[in-house]
Parts: structure tokens; sequence; C-alpha cells
């Protein structure tokens, strides 16, 4: 089966092409209500360490390469990636939702890329 990941930030509008829905913030995402926001799983606990998510937004736009290396890192000895994995091996569309207003730089993009690389 091919599996489609894809990134969406908590805010946007939940779509019916979003598939299975993850969200892998540490973090309730601020404003969102529980009645509004929706998701299929939460995993907390494969959001980046709380050390090293203040160490990355302390300054983003110069560690943002270390922090992608450092969070691979952490994922890689994280049983959370495992089961991550293990929950979304059957569906066809995953969609992993994220707080952050940055798009480019967040921790989505470190955990797609670890579970493209693993499929």
């Amino acid at each position: 089966m091919t599996q489609l990941i894809q990134l969406k930030r908590a805010y946007d509008p939940e779509e019916s092409s979003d598939g299975f829905r993850v969200y892998i913030d540490r973090l309730w995402p601020r404003g969102l209500s529980h009645e509004t926001f929706h998701y299929d799983l939460w995993d907390k606990d494969i959001a980046p360490s709380t050390e090293l998510r203040e160490w990355f937004h302390a300054d983003p736009d110069n560690r943002w390469t270390q922090f992608v290396e450092k969070y691979k890192t952490e994922l890689k000895s994280n049983s959370a990636f495992d089961s991550l994995r293990h929950a979304i091996e059957d569906k066809a569309t995953v969609t992993l939702l994220y707080s952050s207003h940055d798009r480019e730089h967040n921790n989505a993009i470190v955990v797609k890329e670890l579970l493209e690389e693993n499929l």
C-alpha cells in the first residue's frame, strides 16, 4: 500500500482528504476548543523534549539544521515513534497536525521525513 503523509497546521480547517489526523505537539493548540479541533490521535510523546524545543525556539533562524539532527536522534530512541509508525501503518492517508506558525521549520516536518524514511 502506498501511504500519503501530509502536514497541516492545527488551525487549518479539517478536510475529508486529511485521512487519519495525528496531533503531534505536547501542548494543546492555543485558542482551539476540544469541540472544534478534530484529531484521531494526540501523540504528545512524539514531540521534541522540552529542552530541545526551548533551545530551538531561542534562535530558530540559525538552529534549524541542528534541530533536525537532534530531533531525529531523539525520535530514533523514543518508543513513541515506533508506536506512531504502528498506529498509522494501515492508513492510506495520514495528516500530521502541528501548532507552529512557521510552516517551513517545525517538528512535524522532521517526523514526516523520518516516517517516510522508515516506510
